[in-house]
């Protein structure tokens, strides 16, 4: 009887062991896992409101290194685009094939989302993690995850992760910059 009340004394001790947070150092290595991943694919539903219109799309988003490439697919016919961007060069095929470059493409790009989207930053904010090239305040949850990132003029928050090829990815995202305000729900996450 004396073994079970010394157990049962222990049990709670032990469980406080191991739900003790994560060090400080888990969050600096899974950041730096995150930001090396290259190559990845995601769809999933994007929100955008602007003070002057907003609009729903379906959306896929490709990262092969540097090269960002997403498709932008408007429900019931209303259009959509295709960007590419490979660091450097924006190129844009507008809803009737018209295909942009450069300074032309920008402009179409702001004329179909409404806003200059961040395009270097968010291939890493789409992982759960800040763009290495920017400062950043970050915020994270109970598990060590993303759950506010301040870069730049933006800010974004993580609502919600889902797991992925061994790694926690973000399922729900809202990002603003003023009235600017831009929701993605994510899923079907494939990494090599």
């Amino acid at each position: 009887m004396r073994a079970w009340l010394v157990c049962s004394a222990l049990l709670p001790l032990a469980a406080c062991h191991t739900l003790a947070p994560l060090p400080a150092t888990a969050w600096g290595e899974r950041r730096a896992a995150l930001q090396a991943v290259a190559n990845f694919e995601v769809n999933g539903q994007l929100a955008v409101a602007t003070p002057s219109e907003g609009f729903s799309a379906n959306l896929r988003w490709q990262q092969q290194g540097v090269s960002s490439d997403l498709l932008l697919r408007a429900p019931l016919g209303m259009g959509g685009a295709r960007l590419n961007f490979d660091g450097e060069v924006l190129r844009v095929t507008n809803n009737q094939g018209t295909q942009l470059q450069g300074l032309t493409a920008q402009a179409e790009l702001v004329r179909v989302l409404g806003f200059d989207p961040p395009l270097t930053s968010l291939r890493y904010w789409l992982l759960g993690a800040p763009d290495p090239a920017n400062v950043a305040t970050e915020t994270l949850n109970g598990e060590l995850r993303l759950a506010r990132l301040q870069q730049g003029e933006w800010q974004v928050d993580y609502g919600e992760y889902q797991q992925a090829a061994g790694l926690w990815l973000p399922r729900r995202i809202a990002l603003h910059r003023g009235e600017i305000r831009v929701k993605l729900q994510l899923s079907h996450w494939q990494l090599p």
